[in-house]
């Protein structure tokens, strides 16, 4: 996975994961109206994002330098370069392991912010319907930003792991010269999370 990507990516790919084979047409006998399931799109957004944490901390974690070229960290610490591994110590097995540490934090963080997102808009769709079909629209648009705004919260949380992301970036490329192409992280990355 490449780093830079990585978030983006998961928020908007979550919540069309999940809705992609729900079962959304539905027809309860009373109404004759669709539906929305939200108890099927929500156990599918969390066999996702479970399903994508196993992958993050069992598989190789993909790191590009903006060229062709392709670095991975191994979930024991190894540093592959296009396939091939390059010799470290124990110290920068170290430092490659609490980098990886860390972009699985913040994949994590990322993950939860994407369910909040996709619970919200199955929320907000169920309160739009029900405010149609009752009559009854009154409040709707508030409940739903208040919900938004704790998702935006966690966002500007999750940009806070971004410096000591950052952080460990630089001492891993300091310490390991091979993974200095990689350390690509500025802080206009850092400034473009908050804005």
């Amino acid at each position: 996975m490449n780093i830079r990507l990585l978030l983006p990516t998961l928020l908007l790919c979550l919540p069309l994961a999940a809705c992609g084979n729900a079962d959304s047409n539905k027809t309860p006998p009373a109404t004759g109206k669709p539906v929305v399931d939200a108890d099927s799109i929500g156990k599918k957004v969390q066999d996702a994002t479970d399903k994508a944490r196993t992958e993050i901390a069992q598989g190789n974690i993909n790191i590009s330098d903006g060229q062709d070229n392709k670095a991975e960290i191994t979930p024991q610490g190894d540093l592959l370069i296009n396939g091939t591994a390059v010799t470290i110590d124990a110290q920068q097995r170290a430092l490659l392991l609490d980098y990886r540490k860390q972009v699985e934090a913040l994949a994590g963080a990322g993950m939860d912010i994407g369910v909040a997102g996709a619970n919200l808009g199955v929320k907000a769709a169920g309160e739009a319907l029900r405010g149609v079909f009752s009559g009854d629209t009154q409040g709707i648009e508030e409940r739903v930003n208040a919900e938004a705004a704790k998702i935006e919260a966690s966002a500007k949380q999750l940009c806070g792991l971004l410096p000591t992301m950052m952080a460990k970036q630089q001492a891993l490329a300091a310490a390991l010269p091979a993974f200095k192409p990689y350390a690509t992280m500025d802080q206009s990355d850092i400034d473009d999370c908050h804005s």
